[in-house]
């Protein structure tokens, strides 16, 4: 019994290998697509140039996120805005991605005179072949430097030429950009929390109040936040709160 059932698996299993056999011979071939990285030696200048240029283009691409970080509106309006969910006390609402895609698309809002201004005077000049991509990484620096400047405190501006050992320019707008950046980073930072700070006030007032009053009523188990925290998204409704926040986040910039 057991060597007919083994003959009669066997006998399966060379079937089954025949028509696999058969179908794959009676399929149509595909050519399968070859994929691969070439590296040969540049024969010409312009083969040397090219390649430069594509290099630094990666570069750029790779800092992207940095650069639109220290060098934009993003860094203020994303602190202002998790102050504004951290004084309301919603714990995750709105979700971290609602607060990041607001601020970035704010941040555009913001940048849109700097982005038109940088692909006017660098970019379509530069596609145009009409100035070499070091001038044209010149000019599309002008515009975000005179931005940050506008932002920036003279303290803090002040305080990374001293840390870096740089002679005070008789213009500020001779400032290396080694200085600029960070101060402009600092700049924002203090900004944004100032603006926390006010956020925090009238909310603090309606937890006090929330308080005492639970305290008088002898509910000392009850959590103020609990209960407060219907009156603060209603106060915050009441006044239009998202639209103040924004318009004031804008017009700082202005």
């Amino acid at each position: 019994m057991n060597s007919k059932k083994v003959w009669v698996i066997a006998t399966t299993i060379v079937l089954l290998l025949l028509c696999s056999q058969h179908l794959v011979s009676a399929a149509p071939q595909f050519p399968v697509p070859k994929i691969g990285v070439n590296m040969e030696p540049a024969e010409t200048p312009q083969d040397v140039a090219l390649s430069l240029q594509i290099l630094f283009i990666l570069t750029i691409l790779s800092l992207a996120p940095a650069i639109l970080i220290m060098m934009t509106s993003f860094t203020r309006i994303i602190i202002v805005l998790s102050f504004v969910r951290n004084a309301l006390a919603t714990q995750q609402m709105p979700p971290n991605q609602v607060l990041i895609g607001l601020a970035l698309f704010l941040t555009l809002f913001v940048m849109s005179p700097v982005i038109s201004q940088i692909n006017n005077d660098a970019v379509q000049p530069y596609m145009a072949e009409e100035i070499t991509l070091e001038e044209a990484a010149n000019r599309a620096m002008e515009p975000l430097r005179t931005f940050m400047l506008k932002q920036t405190r003279q303290k803090d501006l002040a305080l990374f030429l001293n840390l870096a050992g740089e002679n005070k320019p008789d213009d500020v707008t001779d400032a290396p950009n080694k200085a600029l950046i960070p101060a402009f980073m600092t700049s924002e930072l203090k900004t944004a929390f100032q603006m926390g700070f006010l956020l925090f006030i009238p909310f603090l007032i309606i937890d006090m109040v929330v308080a005492s009053t639970l305290m008088s009523m002898g509910m000392m188990m009850l959590p103020p936040v609990m209960v407060s925290l219907p009156f603060k998204i209603l106060l915050f409704i009441m006044v239009d709160g998202w639209n103040l926040i924004v318009q004031s986040l804008i017009m700082g910039f202005r």
